[in-house]
């Protein structure tokens, strides 16, 4: 047994007030995503992680490059590390950027 009215008028008047329920719902939906919007550019961003390690492309994904972070030379393919991550990279042989000289920064020269 149906709770909905058996006539076509009352359906059709049921119809049209659900379907401006849902228009009205839709539009307080996109007032909160605006809101939510502006509220997420206002914040400041996380600080970048202490030290990058770029990845190389392909397969291995093997460290070429630390970074110092905050780097304006590092790549989308760098991955934060910490600082004793960092020095053991550049003691294994790793490049240390030229831009940002994270080998100085870690008291870790050739």
């Amino acid at each position: 047994m149906s709770d909905l009215p058996p006539d076509l008028p009352r359906l059709r008047t049921l119809e049209t007030w659900l379907s401006m329920s849902l228009d009205r719902v839709r539009q307080q939906i996109a007032v909160a995503e605006k809101q939510a919007a502006v509220e997420a550019a206002r914040r400041e961003p996380p600080p970048p992680p202490p030290w990058l390690i770029e990845h190389s492309i392909g397969v291995g994904r093997t460290p070429v490059r630390v970074h110092v972070g905050g780097c304006w030379d590092a790549r989308s393919r760098c991955r934060p590390a910490d600082r004793d991550m960092a020095r053991r990279a550049l003691v294994e042989g790793v490049e240390a950027c030229t831009h940002c000289r994270p080998d100085t920064a870690l008291g870790v020269l050739d």
